[in-house]
This record gives structure tokens, sequence and C-alpha cells, in this order.
């Protein structure tokens, strides 16, 4: 072989190793945008599809070899004019050429992508023996190939089990939710109860969801914000058999609110990744949310109801919290754990409607400020215990409200979020004064202290309903544990 032969030989070597290498690497591309966007993703292939789908991509590319190599042609523009006005023209032969061109050229067509196929083909077998360097070359080439598909299997690998295939990657970066996860932390909320602390996040901008046992026994749980500032709920709905809660807050919070998942069922797979956020040991911990991250296991079914099963472990304060993917959609909410294993309970857009939520369950605000005086002051610090601070004022007595207004009694309750009455007596057999023992949770600081305290409260009787008078009412410091028991009769 003469020195011009080996350098075109050489030109069209390298020519056909980058057609190669570009039509392996677009078709792969353009096939996993396709199977993204047509969302077909309910089952994990096995590793006979995946093969399957390199070997289609490789026949692909091929094809594209000599697709490329045509339209390379210098002269490629005035053979595609020339062919246009062999076609048009005489235009009374133009319908019958429309079916013999068209046969034609299908039939040409194939034969020359068959014909340059054999001839790459059989360029690249025979390229190596043409000489020593050749030869160095093409190892090196296939080492680099060899690696090249090594390093994309590794890759595939670990989008398969950290992303739930390869739909939910490209999901995540074609719609910029990269980093994600830093907004959900900064949109769960603590959801604090008098017996139970756990978490909560917006499923609509005036609608938190939280697990149905955060607010069991809790009338009034309090709503606190990253921030550290807090409110109160409107009402509360529930299934207490799903275990599901929403909590209506008086204003909306738009800029809250997260993705829930809109599918009819979760597709989810082995390994999957998911970040379960909460505020975990409750005000006992400070400082914002904290996220786990974790992977999906199983599909469990409890009492005639499925859950997600992986392998975070939740800890106290996170129940109710979201379970995101790692493109940030709400997949579940965070219910029980133990043993590094925790249960989930699965929502979506449907379940959220239908889910049947009342207020059958909800523990309801129970007094009697109309009663005796033991029940006008019971009913004082429930309604501070639920914030309705309106009604609170309105038991205390003209004579009292001489020297003081809405606005400074109000603001000496700022910061508290809970109040527990432990006890009430008739004080020193006196028919209109209440002795009461009592504690307080404070919010200071974002976090919470505890104060205990206790006294006389007198009440005074105003047009026939018992009204609060006068208070002497006294901190206890470091109370032992028979403080804590009821009065003796």
């Amino acid at each position: 072989m003469n020195p011009k032969e080996v350098k075109k030989e050489k030109k069209k070597w390298w020519r056909y190793v980058l057609y190669f290498i570009y039509g392996w690497v677009g078709s792969f591309v353009g096939i996993v945008f396709l199977v993204e966007k047509s969302g077909n993703n309910n089952a994990t292939p096995d590793a006979s599809q995946i093969w399957g789908g390199y070997i289609f991509i490789t026949i692909l590319a091929l094809i594209l070899v000599p697709l490329i190599d045509l339209i390379a042609i210098k002269d490629f523009g005035i053979k595609v004019k020339a062919y246009f006005r062999r076609f048009l023209f005489p235009l009374y032969f133009f319908p019958i050429k429309i079916i013999t061109y068209s046969i034609y050229y299908l039939i040409l067509t194939l034969i020359k992508f068959f014909i340059s196929i054999l001839k790459i083909l059989w360029d690249f077998i025979r390229f190596p023996f043409i000489s020593l360097k050749n030869f160095l070359k093409s190892l090196f080439i296939a080492i680099l190939v060899a690696y090249m598909l090594a390093s994309l299997f590794v890759n595939l690998d670990y989008i398969r089990n950290n992303y739930g295939w390869y739909n939910k990657f490209f999901s995540c970066a074609f719609n910029g939710k990269v980093g994600i996860n830093d907004k959900i932390k900064k949109s769960v909320v603590r959801v604090v109860g008098e017996d139970s602390e756990g978490s909560g996040f917006f499923v609509q901008p005036d609608e938190i969801l939280t697990n149905f046992h955060v607010i069991a026994n809790e009338p009034s749980p309090k709503i606190i914000f990253p921030d550290g500032s807090f409110i109160v709920p409107k009402r509360i709905i529930g299934n207490k058999d799903r275990d599901l809660a929403i909590i209506f807050t008086e204003k909306e919070y738009p800029d809250m609110v997260l993705d829930i998942y809109s599918g009819d069922d979760l597709t989810l797979y082995q390994n999957e990744a998911f970040f379960a956020t909460g505020y975990p040991m409750g005000t006992d911990l400070l400082g914002g949310s904290t996220q786990l991250r974790g992977n999906f296991m199983d599909d469990k079914t409890v009492a005639n109801y499925q859950f997600i099963q992986t392998n975070i472990s939740l800890a106290q304060g996170m129940s109710g919290g979201p379970l995101t993917d790692l493109c940030g959609t709400v997949m579940g909410v965070n219910t029980m754990g133990i043993g590094g294993i925790s249960l989930f309970v699965p929502i979506n857009k449907d379940l959220m409607q239908s889910a049947n939520f009342t207020d059958k369950d909800v523990e309801k605000i129970q007094v009697n400020p109309n009663g005796s005086p033991e029940d006008v002051v019971t009913s004082f610090y429930v309604y501070l215990k639920a914030r309705k601070m309106e009604d609170a004022f309105n038991l205390l007595s003209q004579k009292y409200l001489q020297n003081t207004n809405f606005t400074e009694w109000n603001s000496r309750f700022s910061n508290v979020i809970d109040v527990d009455v432990i006890s009430t007596s008739k004080y020193e057999n006196t028919a209109d004064t209440v002795f009461i023992k009592f504690m307080t949770q404070n919010w200071t600081n974002n976090e919470v202290e505890l104060h205990y305290y206790e006294g006389a409260w007198k009440t005074i009787s105003e047009n026939g309903v018992n009204k609060m008078l006068q208070s002497d009412i006294q901190e206890v410091n470091n109370p032992d544990p028979s403080w804590f028991n009821p009065p003796l009769n």
C-alpha cells in the first residue's frame, strides 16, 4: 500500500471512529430522554433488558455512521438539488415518480446502508493488521472503549440505585430540582402538644399535614415555624385509622407548600433513595429540622393499610414530617420507626381528597365558663392553653380590668405555648376562692422552658356569672413528685 493510500485509510478510520462515538453517545442520550418523557417506569429493567438496550444503541450508532458519512460529502447539496429537479419535473410524471422513486430509493438506501456497514466492519477488522503502528492504535482504542464502557456501567448503576432508575435522575435535572432538600428542611414545622411532639408540612397554603397520633388528645397543638414563631390551629380534621391529620391555619403560607406525588399508584424501586425530614427529640433538641437519608426496602401492610418501609432510623419527634424522593416530591409521611427500620404512610393528591377526614376523633376543648368558681378558673387556663385569648380575657371581672387592657394583658402570655392544670380545689373552705396548681411551657430563644405555679384566684359574681377578680399566684421552683398529686378530699 503506497503512502497516499495509507494516509487516506488513516483519515477514513478516524472519521468512522468519531462518527461511531458521536452516534453511540447521541443515541444513548436520546433514548434515555424519550424514556424519561414517556414515564415508562412500571418495572425495573433486568440485566437482559439492559444489555438489549446497549446492543440496540450500538446498532443504531452503526446505522448513523454511513448516514453521517453521506451527509459529509462536499457535493451533497448539489446532489440533493439535482434529485428534486428530476423528481418534480416534468410535473405530469410526478404522481408516478412518488411511487417509483419511493420504492427505488428505499431499496437503494437499504442496499447502500448494508454495503457501507460491511465496508466499515471490514475496515475495522483489517485496520489493525495493516501495520504495527495500526495494531498499537487499535489496542489503545480498545482499552479506551473498554474503560469508557466500564465507567458508563458504574455510573448507570449508581443512578439506578440512588435515583430509582434513569427517569428519576433526568427528571430532577431537567426540572431544576437539584438541591431541593434545603427548601424542604426550611418548610417543615414543629407540632407541639401536651403529651406528644412531632412534625408537619404544608400541603396547601393553609393546610398542614401530620400524623393523627401527634395531635391525639390535644385540642390545640402549637405550630412552631423554623424562624421560632408559633401559631395555633384554626381547626383540625383527621383520619385516625390512616394516622393522618390536617391542621388548618388562619393565614396562608404559599412559599412553604411542598409538592405531593400526583400519580395513581406509587412505583418505587429497590434501594431508591429517600429523605425523611423532621425534628428528632422534639423541642428537647434545639436547631432546625433534621434530614435523614435512606433507601426503599419494601411495601408493608398493617391492618389492611399500605406502608412504605425504608432503612431510615426515625427518631421520636419526626412523626408527621415528609418522606421525599431526590426530586423533592413528597411520597409519604413519617409514621413509626424501630431498630433502623421505619414505616411511612404513602400519600398522593387523590388520597388527600378521598381519605375521609373528619373531626370525629379529634380532641375538643371542653370548658364550662358559666359554672362554679372552679369551672371558671379551669376554663381560664384551658383558654390560655388553646390561645383563645379573647375568651380568657372575657372571664376577667370589671374590677380586674380597671388596671389593664387586652393588649397589655395578652403580652404577658406571648411566649406561652402550653398550659396544663394539675389540680383545682376550694381554698380554705371558701366559696368564692379557688386554689390551683398548673404548669406552663414557654417558648424562649427557640427552646421550651417549664414553669410551675400555685396559688389562689378569688372570683366574683357579675350579673349572675362568676368572674375572676384577684389572684395570688406564685412560681414553684423544682417541685417534688408529691406536688403533682391531686389534693386529698
